[in-house]
């Protein structure tokens, strides 16, 4: 078993991104981890994929670095089962046995490359921030709905109705006659739904709503 770099799961949280890495191979563990470390990346290497699943992952940006034959658990039932955790961290195969449909599989699960040994450093590199650019998008654009679905939360029963129908497109008149209300009640209810929303016009409330996959949906 290789000698570790220092571990990335501080308690104090990290910060920069991190490249995981599950391989058996020491000597290839230990080659990987210096080329990371030599472009001012943190790494964590591990020595099989059940103890990447027994750690805690920092919630910062990163990626894995996966072999495809592991002992126990594969790399690519690996990656089945971190899909079925929910947990959506880009993943980059390599393998010395590499086939087509391996690839294929692993592809379809979603990874971002499979490389085959031996592999140029710099196609590595490559595929690493690749893979963390992927995943700080993915953590953003997360961070946004998250945020607007607090927002909505705010929301009454009566606000959330009337966000729904204005979304589909409908007027304050027509809103008011679906739901039974007076025009000028579906006025003061909007206004409050643009406020408590943060929405500065028709078209960010809309934004909104997409991203809450309520666009098109009346209650």
């Amino acid at each position: 078993m290789t000698e570790r770099p220092k571990s990335s799961h501080e308690p104090s949280g990290a910060t920069e991104p991190i490249v995981f890495v599950v391989e058996d191979d020491a000597s290839m563990g230990r080659a990987l981890s210096n080329l990371f470390q030599s472009v001012g990346l943190q790494v964590e290497v591990f020595g099989a994929a059940s103890e990447m699943l027994q750690s805690k992952l920092p919630d910062v940006a990163s990626c894995l670095v996966l072999d495809i034959r592991l002992p126990g658990l594969s790399g690519l039932d690996f990656q089945t089962e971190l899909a079925k955790a929910n947990i959506h961290i880009p993943i980059i195969f390599m393998t010395g046995h590499g086939d087509i449909p391996m690839s294929v599989r692993a592809m379809k699960g979603g990874a971002i490359d499979f490389l085959t040994k031996p592999f140029r450093d710099q196609d590595m590199l490559d595929a690493v921030v690749k893979a963390i650019e992927h995943d700080r998008e993915r953590r953003e654009a997360d961070r946004v709905v998250t945020d607007v679905r607090t927002l909505f939360e705010t929301l009454s029963t009566r606000e959330r109705e009337v966000m729904a129908l204005v979304s589909t497109g409908l007027m304050n008149k027509q809103v008011a006659a679906e739901l039974g209300l007076a025009e000028i009640t579906v006025k003061i209810h909007r206004g409050h739904v643009m406020k408590k929303m943060g929405a500065r016009s028709l078209a960010d409330l809309l934004r909104q709503a997409e991203l809450l996959g309520i666009s098109r949906n009346k209650p």
